[in-house]
């Protein structure tokens, strides 16, 4: 058991993937309350959710390992602060492993102490399809309803995303997918085939699966624009651009744009970015999300809307501070004993 010189027990606990996924999925709505809550709460002045940093490798352009550092000052009557350190290897989707993995750090608010690791990409994938969820709630006025949902990119993300829309009621009366590994959007299809209440289509291209949508979901790993014919969006649909570099500027600039976070949303090199390059201003970004749940107005429904979230480390922080309590309360958190080391140790002696 390790104590600090004041005879204080510091506890340090693992939460695996198995547990974190579980907890995500017998209460999805909990999660989306977290990460609208965060939203509030960054709105409000009360968060600090810093640049993320980037760690890329020489002559591997597509990998990077991402720190995303975060701090919620007020949440659900404390403070949170943590670290989401998640990796990107395009490349290991063609070795049978998953393109991302992570680690999530918490951290006591009040020492500094690391409390906590929870496994980190169920998190992350939790946390960007609740922000989906939360956005299109009010982009679609409330109304949970899907007449025609498009996706392209049948990944992991797209389908948690399609988890969050069916676990919190939403009806998805047509489901247009395409993906570039064609067995991808097979097997997406074959999952939701049950919970759709009409039909789901398989398209060619994304353009034909874009304009087959109302609602349009991109959860692709594209590094630039691939989607540059206006008349995409000439039927007004409502875009969920989660991979946020799919769209060409063009597009961008046609839309009203509303972003989790203008300073985060428009840089590296992002669709929204690079729009802003074009024509040399940021006044087509016109709407935010944590103004728009904190009462603020909502953009023109008679135009098409693209909703771009940046993914901030605050959402992380606030989805990982409610799994952990939850493992705690239910004794599924595991304690590293004797984890920190020198915490007995004289604090009067010589600092390095």
């Amino acid at each position: 058991m390790s104590t600090n010189a004041a005879g204080l027990r510091r506890a340090f606990h693992v939460i695996t993937g198995e547990t974190v996924h579980g907890f995500v999925f017998d209460d999805v709505e909990a999660i989306l309350d977290a990460v609208q809550t965060a939203y509030v709460a960054h709105h409000a002045g009360l968060t600090v959710n810093p640049d993320s940093h980037f760690l890329r490798f020489p002559m591997r352009p597509l990998d990077r390992i991402i720190a995303l550092p975060a701090y919620i000052e007020s949440f659900r009557g404390g403070a949170v602060a943590g670290i989401k350190w998640i990796s990107s290897f395009p490349k290991n989707i063609d070795h049978g492993m998953p393109r991302a993995s992570a680690v999530m750090i918490l951290n006591d608010a009040a020492s500094g102490y690391p409390i906590a690791c929870l496994e980190g990409s169920v998190v992350s994938a939790a946390r960007t399809a609740a922000s989906a969820v939360v956005g299109a709630f009010q982009l679609n006025r409330f109304r949970k309803e899907i007449d025609a949902l498009a996706v392209i990119g049948a990944g992991l993300i797209a389908r948690y995303i399609l988890e969050f829309f069916v676990r919190t009621g939403w009806r998805i009366n047509e489901l247009n997918l395409h993906d570039i590994r064609k067995e991808n959007a097979e097997a997406l299809s074959e999952r939701f085939t049950a919970v759709v209440h009409g039909p789901i289509k398989l398209h060619e291209s994304p353009v034909e699966a874009m304009r087959s949508g109302t609602v349009v979901v991109f959860a692709t790993t594209a590094a630039s624009p691939y989607i540059f014919d206006q008349r995409s969006v000439e039927h007004n649909p409502l875009i969920l651009h989660i991979s946020l570099r799919d769209l060409s500027p063009e597009i961008i600039l046609a839309c009203e744009n509303v972003v989790d976070d203008v300073e985060h949303c428009l840089k590296a090199d992002t669709s929204a970015h690079l729009a802003e390059k074009q024509v040399g201003h940021r006044n087509f970004v016109r709407f935010t999300l944590p103004s728009i749940l904190s009462g603020g107005r909502i953009p023109d429904a008679r135009r098409p809307i693209v909703f771009s979230p940046f993914g901030m480390g605050i959402l992380d922080v606030a989805v990982g501070s409610v799994l952990y309590q939850r493992a705690l309360l239910s004794r599924k958190a595991v304690e590293i004993r004797e984890f920190f080391f020198e915490e007995g140790s004289d604090l009067n002696a010589a600092r390095l």
